[in-house]
């Protein structure tokens, strides 16, 4: 009798975590392509402007996307704390926290403005932008960088409403924003006839408007439980505090893909253009990974604030299995679509010839991406940022000399794809052995 209740009970435990990844994973997937569909979006309609002005809008955009992805621990480590006072059965000093978390976002984001207006020219310039491109670069970018606070509160509100386990809300606020974003921009750009600074004005206008939104729903929680709204400078510091090790483990991980590109940059024209192709496929696979990491940080969190060690275990056992087979599925689909998807960006068969072999490659990898993504998740709902800075340091050193060694040895792209696949590896173990240890696991509303 008792053989087969166990059993029963596991299937039970195993189906509330799936419905609890789900409804966690999926919203999140949603929220996460906004960003990427502001940009698609805002190149459609200054695509017709002109090629100049396109390439403006290319540049500015890098910069901006830079700026703002090197924040997003506003968004993990905030998800964290909130996380743990949730499952401690603190709203109060849950939303608490993520007040301090927005704060911090502000100031932040203020600081990011007054050091990009003046110095917009030059960092245009640093980016390589032609002379025709530099102009309208300058002028999206000093237009777009008054929109870097209500960006970062996006990133910090996101973190609260994760934390608080509701993922529907920052997709419901990401669709209207990006629909607000195209029906401003066609009407700045071409009925007000603002040309690029259109674009850019209603951009800005469309970050503030999904500011306010997350902010509205975050004013009203605290209402609600009696959260302060006022900025409490010790709660301040220990967000930032928390944020450091994410800021480095992310600056690492920038650096890992900007010296990929670099090293394909060396390796010629058709391979730099199979490189773009491949990491843009990549990256959208990322999101789908990403979407369970963020459930990940949401539920691991919540138990260890309720001192349910072995419900945190469970979880992360199964969304590892999760993990692994999401990999799997996009491998194959990956490996299915390689010659659909090439001709979707390039007519150049040196191109294809070149990217066919690395795709193979990036395929294979994608059920130890799975397992990367998932425990990254883990360790960061944990609060474990610490380790993860280490961990991500050793992968940048010892990813480097190798993929700098692939054009000196003569190796190709796929070569290039071998060593970013060796690097997941090395994060994988270095998140696995931790996971592992049960270092992790430390219980409490704080860690």
């Amino acid at each position: 009798m008792l053989m087969t209740q166990a059993p029963a009970t596991s299937r039970a435990a195993r189906r509330q975590h799936d419905r609890e990844i789900v409804a966690l994973a999926v919203p999140a997937f949603g929220a996460l392509v906004a960003e990427p569909l502001f940009v698609m979006a805002d190149s459609a309609i200054v695509g017709h402007l002109g090629t100049a002005q396109l390439a403006g809008l290319g540049v500015a955009s890098a910069l901006l996307m830079t700026a703002v992805s090197i924040f997003v621990f506003l968004a993990y480590a905030t998800t964290a704390a909130v996380a743990r006072r949730v499952g401690a059965g603190d709203l109060q000093a849950a939303i608490r926290q993520g007040i301090d978390g927005i704060w911090l976002a502000l100031l932040l984001g203020a600081s990011v403005v007054a050091v990009v207006l003046p110095t917009a020219p030059t960092l245009v310039d640093l980016f390589g932008a032609s002379h025709t491109a530099a102009p309208y670069a300058t002028t999206y970018l000093r237009i777009s960088a008054l929109g870097i606070p209500a960006m970062l509160v996006v990133l910090a509100a996101t973190g609260v409403l994760r934390g608080l386990q509701d993922t529907k809300t920052p997709l419901y606020v990401a669709i209207a924003g990006f629909v607000a974003n195209g029906v401003l921009n066609v009407g700045l750009v071409y009925g007000a006839d603002l040309g690029i600074a259109g674009s850019a004005w209603g951009t800005v206008i469309a970050q503030f408007g999904m500011a306010a939104a997350y902010l509205v729903v975050v004013v009203r929680g605290a209402r609600r439980h009696g959260a302060s709204l006022r900025p409490d400078a010790p709660g301040i510091r220990a967000s930032a505090h928390a944020g450091v090790p994410l800021l480095v483990r992310t600056l690492s991980l920038r650096a890992v893909l900007m010296i990929a590109t670099g090293v394909a940059a060396r390796l010629g024209d058709a391979d730099i253009a199979a490189h773009q192709i491949i990491l843009s496929l990549w990256s959208l696979l990322a999101f789908a990974m990403d979407a369970i990491a963020i459930a990940g940080q949401a539920i691991i969190g919540r138990y260890l604030g309720a001192g349910d060690t072995e419900g945190a275990r469970a979880a992360c056992r199964r969304m590892v299995e999760w993990g692994i087979a999401t990999g799997v599925v996009l491998g194959l689909l990956v490996v299915v679509a390689r010659p659909l998807f090439l001709p979707l960006f390039t007519s150049d068969s040196a191109v294809k010839d070149i990217a066919l072999p690395a795709l193979l490659m990036v395929a294979l990898s994608q059920p130890i991406c799975g397992i990367v993504f998932v425990l990254d998740g883990v360790l960061m709902g944990a609060g474990d940022g610490p380790y993860l800075a280490r961990a991500m340091v050793l992968t940048l050193a010892v990813f480097t000399p190798i993929a700098l060694l692939v054009p000196v040895l003569g190796g190709g792209l796929t070569a290039l794809w071998a060593a970013m696949t060796l690097m997941m590896a090395i994060r994988m173990l270095t998140l696995w052995r931790r996971t592992r240890s049960g270092r992790w696991i430390v219980t409490g509303a704080t860690r």
